[in-house]
Parts: structure tokens; sequence; C-alpha cells
């Protein structure tokens, strides 16, 4: 059976940029979730708002996937209620439950700035996981240093 991302010769399906929409069906399969879940869903969390275009077909923005896989992460993993994820939304937010519902891959997307390690300590890990040793002097050495001087002005207004 041939779905919407597969190709005619059946080989692997076609990959979306993370910033496409998303119908009902590759929702449904990403999520492990039926579609009928998802259209109940929609009646109980008032925040999940698909477009829906000519024919009422659904079209999911990638933060209404990520607010659904939060959803399905309480339900499922969690153990929520339909009611007690009502409230958590209400309490906690939209973005907390979208949050809590992204997957490692999606972690990539957003990077964090969390890391406390000095800038020098960062280029030295990085040099000392290429494959060549560095010199102590000459083009790559003062290549390094500019980064350095680069990174600490970025880390500063970031800090800012």
């Amino acid at each position: 059976m041939t779905t919407s991302t597969d190709n005619d010769e059946g080989r692997a399906p076609i990959r979306k940029s993370p910033d496409a929409f998303r119908t009902i069906s590759e929702v449904s399969d990403d999520l492990n979730v039926p579609q009928h879940v998802l259209r109940f869903w929609e009646s109980k969390f008032t925040q999940i708002r698909p477009l829906k275009r000519g024919g009422r077909r659904r079209y999911y923005r990638p933060e209404d996937v990520l607010l659904l896989r939060g959803i399905r992460r309480l339900l499922y993993d969690d153990g929520y209620t339909i009611k007690g994820v009502q409230k958590v939304l209400k309490e906690r937010g939209v973005r907390s439950v979208a949050d809590g519902g992204r997957e490692p891959s999606d972690e990539a997307v957003t990077p964090s700035y969390t890391d406390e390690r000095p800038a020098e300590e960062a280029i030295v890990a990085v040099a000392a996981a290429g494959t060549e040793p560095l010199a102590d002097d000459g083009p790559d050495r003062a290549e390094l240093e500019r980064l350095l001087d680069e990174l600490g002005t970025i880390r500063s207004l970031l800090v800012q």
C-alpha cells in the first residue's frame, strides 16, 4: 500500500521539512494514534487548532504536532486523564506541554544555551576531537584564537 509520502517504486518515504505542515494521517502515523483520537482531542483541547482547507482537510503546524506529542505523552505515558491534561494546559500553559512533547531530534533544532563551560574549554574539546593534533603556532592556532574571541563576544551577547 502506498501512502502519500511514499513514492511509486515503494522506496523509502520522502522526508518533509521540519517546518512543513502535516496532514492528519501523517500526524496519526507519527504519534501512533488513530485519526479519530486526534479529532476527539481537538474537541477536548481548544489549544489544538489545525488549519482546515477545502474539503475540511486538516493541516497541522509544527507547533500543533509538538503540542499533540506532549498531550499524548501526558495521557499515555504519564497516566493523566483528559481533565488532568486540561488542568495542566490551564496552569502551566501550552508551551510547557509542547516542550514536554519534544523528541530528541527536535531538541537539535532548538539550541540550548545552558552550557556553562568557558568557551576556551569548548574549543579545546572540539580541537581534541579532531583527527590531527593542532600545532602550537601557525595558521590553525591563529584561526582558533580568532574564533575563540568571536565566541566570547557571542557568549557575552547571549548572556545579556
